[in-house]
Formats: C-alpha cells, sequence, structure tokens
C-alpha cells in the first residue's frame, strides 16, 4: 500500500486517535452536573423513546433504563470517558471499538428520527469498525507495546 506521508498502519493508527478524541470531546461538552444531579441526559433520551416508532426501544427503554437512571446516566457519560482515553493511548483497542460501535448503533437506533444527529453515529460508527477489522492497535499504542491482541 503506497500512502503520503505515514504509513498505512500509522494512518490506521490516526483514524483510531482522531476517534478517541472524537470521544473525548463528547464526554467533554457533557453538562455532567445535569447529568448527574437533574437527571436531563436520561429525561431526554426517557422522552425520545416514549415517542419512538419501534415499540421494541420504548418497552426496551422502559425495561432496562428507566427503573436506574442515575446508574445509566453515570454508564453512558463514563463509557465515553473511557472509550476516549481507551482509543486515544491504544489500550484494549478492541474492547473499547466494540464497546464504542455499540454504542453508536443504540445511539443511532434511539434517534432513528433525527438524521441530523445521525450523520455523527453512522460516521463513528464506521470509523470503529474499519478501526477494528484493520487491526488499528498495532501501531502507536499501549496494547503494542505491551504485546496484547497481537
Amino acid at each position: 500500500m503506497r500512502t503520503i506521508w505515514l504509513t498505512g498502519a500509522e494512518w490506521l493508527a490516526v483514524l483510531r486517535i482522531g476517534l478517541g478524541l472524537w470521544w473525548l470531546e463528547s464526554w467533554r461538552h457533557k453538562d455532567r452536573k445535569g447529568w448527574f444531579e437533574r437527571g436531563t441526559g436520561i429525561a431526554w433520551a426517557a422522552d425520545v423513546a416514549a415517542k419512538h416508532r419501534w415499540t421494541a426501544v420504548r418497552s426496551g427503554f422502559d425495561r432496562i433504563v428507566a427503573p436506574r437512571p442515575q446508574a445509566m446516566a453515570y454508564i453512558v457519560v463514563y463509557a465515553e470517558l473511557a472509550l476516549g482515553l481507551g482509543l486515544i493511548t491504544g489500550f484494549l483497542t478492541p474492547v473499547a471499538l466494540i464497546g464504542g460501535l455499540v454504542l453508536n448503533l443504540l445511539y443511532l437506533v434511539l434517534m432513528i428520527h433525527d438524521w441530523a444527529e445521525q450523520g455523527q453515529n453512522a460516521m463513528m460508527a464506521l470509523v470503529s469498525l474499519v478501526a477494528l477489522l484493520a487491526m488499528s492497535w498495532q501501531t502507536w499504542s499501549l496494547d503494542s507495546a505491551l504485546g496484547l491482541f497481537l
């Protein structure tokens, strides 16, 4: 494979790190006080789920998220932080890529009616998939330095 400036493996690492920065920004701009103290994030998601066209989304939200809004707020917010840090440092990269892919697909399904939001989730899911299948942790990563996921 011919590339400009970096090798193909290095460009994949750039893609992985960029995705990590995207997750870190998602975490950074969250109003954590609102999410944790006032429950704004889960309340917003509950409103979206209640109006969702798919019954499975409404019932799944009611069964899994609604009974534990505080825990789910922490899970969502700190999952985004963990994904960002894992992808930037390249630590447990396949786990982070699969976790991010799942989270983006959940966001995609929840927001199926809002195509403005879908571009970000679709692109992040695509980058996750490419970075996973191309084993982007082979370069510039703690995984590579530690001999993980060879």
